[in-house]
């Protein structure tokens, strides 16, 4: 017996929708990204790491390496909500970040 036939004699409507429950819809994440400059110090981006955005030291001075070698580095993730007060604090801090 095929599925549809199995749908027919038990009277399945296939066409339906299913409603999802908000808390089940997945929410699209963002990522802050960190672009490489001129004025920052390898020093200042590491700690701006370690305290605004949590990295462990390990973690701040891999992503400082990428950012510097290839030009950018995704830092941190999550919703929009999430990350703007992060951004906003590398920002002040004087570290070229956009969420994207």
């Amino acid at each position: 017996m095929s599925i549809k036939d199995f749908d027919k004699q038990h009277d399945i409507d296939t066409n339906s929708e299913v409603l999802i429950a908000p808390e089940e819809v997945a929410v699209e994440d963002k990522q802050i990204i960190v672009y490489n400059d001129d004025f920052n110090t390898f020093e200042h981006v590491i700690e701006s790491l370690i305290k605004v955005c949590k990295h462990d030291p390990i973690q701040a001075e891999q992503c400082t390496f990428l950012i510097h070698y290839k030009g950018k580095c995704s830092v941190k993730k999550g919703s929009y909500e999430e990350l703007e007060p992060v951004c906003t604090a590398l920002l002040e801090k004087g570290i070229t970040a956009e969420i994207e």
